[in-house]
Order: C-alpha cells, then sequence, then structure tokens
C-alpha cells in the first residue's frame, strides 16, 4: 500500500510540476534560477604572486626595450596640395613614398590596409606611406597619378615621379609580398 500511495504522489507531483503549481506551494517563478549561494560557499582561485618587472628608470632604456610600432596608421591625402607636400618632403629627405590607393567602399582595400599598416611600421624611417580614397579627392588628382579602375593600387614615387605600381586584385599576402619586392627593387 504504501508503494502506491507513493507512486500516487510522485504522479501528482510530476502533474502539478507540469502546469506550474505545486499543492501547498506558490506557483513557480517565470524564470528559472539557481538557489543562491552564499559567498562562502563560492570556490576561490588564489594564484602565487607574479613577480613585476622593474620600470626601466632612464629614456635610454625605454627606447632600447621598444622594438618599433607594430603598425603605422597610413596617412590621407585627400587634396593635390597635400600630395605634392608629401612628394616635395620625400624628394627633400631623399625617400621614396607608397601611395595606396583605394575607395572606402571596396572590400580588398579594405582587407588590404591593416596589413599595408604593419608593412608600414617595417619600412618607417626610411620610406613614408599615405592613403588616398578615390571617391574623397578630384578626379584630376587620380588621373594626374595614372590610378586605373582597378582598385587597390599601390604605387611607389620617387623623385616627383611614379616609378612602380602594384594593383592588389588578387590575395591580400601577395600584394603584401609584390610590395616588398617593389620596395626592395627602388632601395
Amino acid at each position: 500500500m504504501a508503494i502506491s500511495s507513493a507512486a500516487a504522489a510522485a504522479g501528482e507531483t510530476a502533474a502539478a510540476l507540469s502546469h506550474g503549481r505545486v499543492r501547498g506551494t506558490r506557483p513557480l517563478p517565470t524564470r528559472l534560477a539557481f538557489l543562491p549561494k552564499s559567498p562562502s560557499r563560492w570556490a576561490t582561485i588564489s594564484l602565487p604572486p607574479v613577480p613585476r618587472r622593474a620600470a626601466p628608470a632612464t629614456a635610454e632604456e625605454r627606447v632600447a626595450e621598444e622594438e618599433g610600432p607594430a603598425w603605422m596608421e597610413l596617412e590621407p591625402i585627400s587634396s593635390e596640395q597635400q600630395l605634392d607636400r608629401a612628394l616635395a618632403e620625400a624628394q627633400q629627405l631623399d625617400h621614396p613614398i607608397v601611395l595606396l590607393w583605394m575607395a572606402n567602399w571596396c572590400r580588398k582595400c579594405i582587407y588590404l590596409k591593416p596589413k599595408l599598416e604593419k608593412l608600414a611600421a617595417e619600412y618607417y624611417p626610411r620610406i613614408r606611406f599615405y592613403c588616398v580614397d578615390v571617391n574623397a579627392v578630384p578626379q584630376k588628382l587620380v588621373n594626374r597619378a595614372g590610378v586605373t579602375q582597378k582598385m587597390p593600387s599601390i604605387q611607389l614615387w620617387s623623385d616627383s615621379q611614379k616609378q612602380a605600381e602594384v594593383i592588389g586584385g588578387h590575395k591580400s599576402w601577395l600584394v603584401i609580398d609584390d610590395v616588398r619586392r617593389m620596395i626592395e627593387r627602388e632601395e
């Protein structure tokens, strides 16, 4: 008899639970939650203290520790005067410059730009990298540079003249290799 009454009670409880009510208790909340634990019952993890490195004392030590930037933002060019200024500065310093001609809607340009920023950090003092959005500059400037309709277009300029060009319509790592070869041929 005890077994059958226990089974009946379990059946009633299961039926009541499926309807959200148990006889003699409050209705279940609409969202389920776990029972809160007291803070003393939570597991804590303690880690051994990590030895700290002493900060460099002098500016020379700080410079010696730094290897250089990991990436450099490409300087934007938005007018003909800015391009002329960049070319004149490069000619005065006897350094070539790299121009990325891109469109802000071009997916390949967007993927390539961060990789060129890393490349710009590698060549930083010797070569300056610039970015030109073809939709934001006058068409006269685009024609002057001899940019075709294919984007992205990466040009190497030296002595105020275009020396070489890579059109980046394929995988970005291949374009970066082509740009590296183009720069090393010029140097």
